[in-house]
């Protein structure tokens, strides 16, 4: 079972038990919390023995030391103190989670020497065990020695530091955080027989309880709106699309609202162009942009965000029956521009572009981000490290560029350019889907530029972030919910009334 926690923050505290972590920065003579868990100073000797130096996320475990109120004791590095920021704190927190897997109850001593520890620092902290405890164990129904599983208590664990107030009033605010991220995690991390598009949107219409508006739009109501880009790629399977659209009115009622749009493709064969059978499992992630939309949208609700903000995200399923639609085929958007399928694996900029239309037209939003797991260009150029940020508006992609640089979820913005406009030129129709495979990712970009009209609008191609990313202290999922952070960070620096 993932293990789970309850917190206590508190400006002192004596361990009965448990472990004490006790946090130590580099160079410091001593850590956190040593006069209360190691009254006898047998920790310095244990650090010198062990080559302890506070170096960032280093640790060391002492167990059972003598004269101290714990069983067990974790130094836990945090680096050069000066340089101590916020993704700093969650990845502190992350490791001291590792080092909690057979604990039932621990003390954090946060307020190490010379570190300044913010009700935000110890927030994020928390946020950071919470995110490195994350498990996707819905269909496990046995432990590893094949013992049935038993329900985990959670482990008790409290926080010292004398920043109390603001960080419980902080960690409101993480804990929405948290929940938007798992739910992204959840959403990826689920089978595709299990999560189809009627099941993805019915997902989304549980955001109604936290007070955000979802509509669900129905095939029959995007052929009415003319969706023929997007209904294309969802006619070879028996499962019908969806289009939700989620309103969060958090902001005053004449601001315009901030709009983000997400690739819901709950699986992906590649249709009639097939996809080769290795590795096809992992295209139940391919919904990674609309899961990241809905747990942003989540996150702003859940923490009563000022500002009003849009989320759309298209749901289809591509498959190749005897209806799929054909390379060659030339499909009509609802923008009225025609588009020639030269690849049905390039499906998920035919779902987005209809999206995209539709919000631009429908709510003239201050801006426009789209999230998708779109080329397999993106992860050539970038690896699994950075995510491809494309957009036609300097200030919106410098905030974007910004945010990622404070959540560590990371952009490097990519080009566009005419030039790359005449890779998707159509002799048959007003464009073709793919422009082939030099420039995979900025073609496809380019694509998406011809339904977004004047607005303000990025796309972040999240192909090599949203799942099969490394794990770090924060995230041990396949899934990993990239973008939920980095997106409410961006409104929240630059959005909010």
């Amino acid at each position: 079972m993932p293990m789970k926690f309850e917190f206590t923050f508190s400006k002192s505290h004596r361990p009965a038990g448990g472990v004490a972590v006790l946090l130590q920065a580099a160079g410091a003579k001593e850590p956190a919390g040593a006069a209360v868990a190691d009254p006898e100073g047998i920790l310095a000797k244990a650090a010198k023995v062990g080559k302890f130096s506070g170096k960032a996320l280093s640790t060391l475990d002492v167990i059972a030391p003598h004269g101290s109120p714990a069983d067990r004791i974790v130094l836990l590095g945090l680096g050069d103190a000066a340089a101590v920021g916020d993704h700093d704190w969650l990845k502190a927190g992350g490791a001291a989670a590792a080092k909690l897997r057979s604990a039932e109850k621990a003390t954090v001593f946060l307020d190490a020497p010379g570190v300044e520890v913010s009700g935000k620092a110890a927030a994020d902290f928390a946020l950071g065990m919470e995110m490195n405890a994350y498990a996707f164990e819905s269909y496990k129904t046995r432990k590893s020695d094949d013992e049935p599983k038993a329900a985990q208590k959670a482990v008790k664990v409290t926080i010292v530091t004398g920043a109390v107030i603001a960080a419980k009033r902080a960690f409101a605010t993480a804990q929405a955080i948290g929940e938007g991220v798992f739910l992204a995690r959840d959403l990826v991390n689920e089978p595709a027989n299990v999560l189809g598009p009627v099941e993805f949107a019915a997902k989304a219409k549980e955001l109604e309880k936290l007070g955000v508006d979802v509509e669900i739009l129905t095939d029959r109501e995007m052929k009415k709106l003319g969706m023929g880009a997007l209904l294309g790629v969802a006619q070879g399977s028996v499962r019908p699309p969806r289009l939700v659209v989620m309103q969060w009115k958090g902001g005053k009622a004449k601001d315009k609202p901030v709009a983000f749009v997400g690739k819901g493709v709950v699986f992906d064969t590649g249709g009639i162009s097939i996809k080769p059978a290795s590795g096809m499992e992992d295209m139940k992630g391919d919904m990674g942009g609309a899961a990241a939309v809905t747990g942003l949208m989540h996150v702003l609700a859940a923490r009563k965000a000022s500002v009003n903000a849009v989320g759309i995200i298209g749901l289809v399923e591509n498959m190749p029956d005897g209806s799929a639609q054909r390379p060659g085929d030339i499909v009509t958007s609802m923008s009225g521009q025609t588009i020639e399928v030269i690849n049905t694996d390039a499906e998920g900029r035919l779902v987005l572009c209809d999206a995209l239309w539709y919000c631009s037209d429908r709510f003239k939003p201050q801006f426009m981000i789209d999230l998708a797991t779109l080329t397999g260009a993106i992860m050539v150029a970038l690896s699994n490290h950075y995510a491809g940020l494309f957009s036609n508006d300097d200030r919106l992609a410098e905030q974007l560029l910004a945010a990622g640089q404070t959540t560590q979820e990371r952009l490097w913005r990519m080009p566009l350019g005419k030039e790359y406009d005449k890779m998707i030129d159509s002799k048959f129709a007003d464009m073709k889907n793919t422009g082939g495979r030099h420039g995979g990712s900025v073609t496809a970009a380019q694509f998406l530029k011809r339904f977004v009209k004047d607005t303000p609008w990025a796309h972040l191609d999240i192909a090599g972030t949203a799942m099969g990313s490394p794990t770090d202290e924060i995230n041990q999922s396949w899934g990993s919910g990239f973008g939920v952070r980095l997106l409410d960070e961006l409104v929240r620096a630059n959005y909010e009334s």
